[in-house]
């Protein structure tokens, strides 16, 4: 699967030159969002783009502490360059970034590639995406030694007495946080606000909408690059699902709308809907209704991500839609014709951007092509309802990944390769945290049993 259909109009060396660019770092995404990447300098990246690339298939053979799954030659594969995905590399001059993915068969199990691949379905009927992520962080006063050095337990956040919408901590960190803007900036990610969270250094970005493949892109750069920006600070962004006993989940809300391919208005929107809420509108709220119980794994792939999908962690557990209603999994945002859109408010800040994205858009399409009529909306807590049964959502990984590995719809969607190797990554992750002993087991039953 090539990228060229969504490369940028203007030349791969055209481009590298607008930034004057000596290097280009060209990564790609793993199965988790990982951008892994090599540093080359830009004569040679001109030459790539044109004849291709290679990287190793172990990216897609290890999980994401770099253990490898089983044996085997690891070879180099053939990878394509992706020429309108080249931005300014944010932590110095003269440095672009370029994305780049394998090409098939092994290119069948990039979730960037079949994100593609639904953009492309949408503009076969007569659509557009447009998106933007948010997500919520913790920031630690730790370093990667001190993490190690205290086993990852009694971790010391950033702003201690953070408040939600703390002008403190908006006036205090004022300095930190327009460098953060800055940077990101520089690779054309843009942010719709900061701003404080529920929790000792918890803050909240969430991004600038986005069209077609460039929402996830910029979602999955701006998880890698807080990392080192972060560091060289002396602190660590936490984007985890869930980070310790006793705090909210980390959530990363996903806000997506269809519009018209040939004049650029919603398509959610009808003036003589209900809510103000287009046919097409309805349709694909009810496929990704219908669907979502079975695909969960697609935007919640880590062990940690159910530790937020509980009641009580400010988090759906069961697939629901409302409008403005922020207890539902599907939120309905319809303050303006322009902006009508849906708050997908399942994934947490772990989520492989990609993926979920690749998720809402299939979904959505699958709801329209059948004329899936969703369930009435809710207008009432959905935290302290429990809901249909068949609306429930798998409480663990391997149960996750067990449904969709037997979902046909699935299967039809995203063809069985990408939907057997994404559900054996997944049981595989969850038999890895399975295996282990946690401090909790060993307070619970010690001294005890």
């Amino acid at each position: 699967m090539g990228c060229s259909e969504h490369s940028n109009s203007t030349s791969f060396e055209e481009q590298l030159n607008k930034l004057d660019a000596a290097y280009v770092h060209i990564g790609v995404f793993d199965f988790n969002g990982v951008f892994r990447h090599k540093k080359i300098e830009a004569a040679k990246a001109v030459k790539l783009a044109k004849n291709g690339y290679s990287f190793c298939e172990v990216l897609y053979q290890w999980n994401i502490a770099d253990n490898v799954y089983g044996g085997g030659a690891y070879l180099d594969q053939p990878a394509q360059l992706d020429s309108g995905s080249v931005r300014a590399w944010p932590f110095g001059e003269k440095e672009a970034i370029c994305i780049a993915d394998f090409v098939k068969p092994l290119g069948d199990l990039s979730p960037r590639n079949q994100l593609i691949k639904q953009l492309d379905r949408a503009k076969l009927m007569g659509f557009t995406i447009h998106s933007a992520f948010e997500f919520e962080f913790t920031l630690l006063q730790e370093t990667p030694e001190t993490l190690r050095y205290k086993g990852y337990n009694n971790l010391d956040a950033f702003a201690a007495g953070n408040t939600t919408y703390s002008l403190k901590s908006a006036v205090e960190n004022q300095d930190m946080f327009r460098s953060y803007s800055d940077v990101m900036g520089r690779m054309g990610i843009k942010f719709d606000s900061i701003h404080s969270e529920m929790g000792e250094g918890c803050f909240e970005t969430p991004l600038a909408h986005a069209e077609g493949i460039r929402s996830a892109d910029n979602a999955a750069l701006l998880k890698n690059f807080a990392k080192p920006f972060f560091g060289q600070r002396g602190l660590t962004p936490a984007f985890m699902s869930k980070l310790r006993d006793g705090v909210p989940g980390q959530s990363g809300h996903l806000h997506l709308s269809l519009r018209d391919l040939k004049d650029g208005h919603t398509s959610f929107y009808d003036p003589d809907g209900p809510d103000g809420l287009s046919q097409i509108a309805l349709y694909f709220i009810g496929g990704m209704l219908k669907l979502m119980p079975d695909w969960l794994a697609l935007c919640s792939h880590t062990v940690n991500s159910y530790k937020r999908l509980v009641p009580g962690a400010w988090a759906p557990v069961y697939a629901a839609w409302g409008v403005q209603n922020r207890t539902t999994a599907i939120r309905v945002i319809n303050d303006t014709p322009d902006t009508t859109r849906i708050e997908f408010r399942v994934p947490s800040a772990d989520v492989n951007p990609h993926s979920a994205l690749a998720m809402c858009i299939a979904a959505g399409l699958w709801g329209i092509d059948n004329q899936i009529t969703p369930p009435a909306q809710c207008d009432y807590d959905c935290y302290a309802t429990h809901g249909p049964s068949e609306a429930q959502f798998p409480r663990d990984l391997t149960a996750a990944a067990n449904r969709l590995a037997a979902s046909d719809t699935a299967r039809a969607i995203f063809g069985d390769e990408f939907i057997q190797n994404y559900s054996f990554v997944c049981r595989q992750e969850d038999m890895s945290y399975r295996k282990a002993v946690s401090s909790w087991e060993r307070q619970r039953y010690l001294e005890i049993v």
